[in-house]
């Protein structure tokens, strides 16, 4: 079958990812979808069960930090464009082992980049390399003020500090080699399929069978938070219509004190489990704070309404609503990612 295009997802069996790949594969039947993934605890196939059948969709599993494998993947597909959204994510974990962030997070990043450069040579028209991000390279804002293109990095923990490392990469590699890039900075994502080591799913996860719902130090740490559908759309808008060179940032326009939104859920959940109201607030407990832990985080994403003509679909109560009805929809897909390793980790990270 010829295709228009064959584009290239990293991570494409993740949270963000599965989003993503499921949109491009719908809207596009005229490409060539290649979903890679490495599938370590935070990929899951079962994300993308709707359209694994389909025609213009193919898997490879493999690791972006092995660079013979990634030279083989280009040459086997010829891609015409990458979307990269593989990557160490979590804080947490990047705070017990920098290394494997550093590994995926750059090492990752270049493999690409030299992949994509060598097999654009001359023939860049028509190509574009796609690195999502995320605010957090930016660093901390005090009580008021928003994240803008322009804000300078100042990342505080391995994970955003891996994660700056690649960005000034990705735009190293656009004004030293020529190579067609664009970036977005997106807030946290919230929604379907996201893994419960995450605020969100662990907190509905842990109602659902009433554990502990862990908040870190005075849980006054403000996020702004982005449903994940939007984002999708979003990386569609920016990947087809952004600017080569230029950063947009993506934000939810929905900025929340971690325990008014812990407290948003218990709500939500007492509703959705015909609890009594105020019950599952009981389980809110407080313990140490996370090592460099970024006050506040908060997006202006008016370049890319201004630009593209994007912003938020739903409300931040609507969205949360039908994540909670999703988790409780989908026990099976749950109970499947909520495996003994995770619970060793919750035990030791939360202890």
């Amino acid at each position: 079958m010829n295709f228009e295009k064959t584009i290239l997802i990293t991570g494409g069996a993740g949270f963000i990812g599965s989003h993503v790949v499921r949109l491009f594969v719908n809207k596009y039947p005229g490409y060539h979808i290649v979903n890679l993934d490495k599938l370590t605890y935070a990929g899951n196939l079962e994300n993308l069960a709707d359209v694994e059948e389909k025609m213009n969709y193919s898997f490879e599993k493999g690791d972006i930090t092995n660079q013979d494998f990634i030279r083989s993947l280009f040459q086997k597909y010829q891609f015409d464009g990458v979307v990269h959204l593989a990557a160490e994510s979590h804080v947490d974990r990047s705070i017990t082992n920098p290394l494997e962030f550093i590994e995926a997070n750059i090492i990752g990043t270049v493999n690409l980049l030299n992949a994509a450069r060598d097999a654009w040579k001359g023939q860049e028209t028509g190509k574009r390399f796609y690195h999502i991000s995320t605010d957090e390279v930016y660093g901390s804002l005090g009580e008021e003020g928003f994240f803008v293109e322009t804000t300078a990095y100042d990342p505080r923990s391995p994970y955003s500090a891996s994660k700056a490392s690649s960005d000034h990469l990705v735009r190293a590699y656009h004004h030293t080699y020529n190579l067609p890039v664009v970036i977005s900075n997106c807030s946290n994502n919230y929604g379907p399929n996201q893994f419960p080591e995450k605020l969100i799913p662990l907190v509905i996860n842990n109602i659902k069978h009433n554990k502990p719902l862990p908040i870190y130090g005075d849980g006054k740490y403000t996020r702004d938070w982005l449903w994940v559908i939007d984002h999708a759309e979003a990386i569609d808008l920016i990947y087809h219509e952004g600017r080569v060179g230029e950063t947009y940032n993506i934000g939810g326009n929905n900025e929340r004190k971690n325990i008014e939104l812990v407290q948003t859920l218990c709500d939500i959940m007492d509703a959705q489990l015909g609890r009594p109201v105020g019950q599952s607030r009981t389980l809110i407990t407080y313990v140490k704070d996370r090592p460099g832990h970024d006050r506040r985080y908060a997006i202006d994403a008016t370049k890319l309404k201004n630009e593209l003509g994007w912003q938020p679909s739903i409300s931040p109560e609507e969205g949360l609503k039908l994540t909670a009805e999703w988790y409780l929809a989908n026990e099976t897909w749950l109970n499947n990612v909520t495996s003994g390793a995770y619970q060793k980790y919750y035990e030791k990270q939360y202890a």
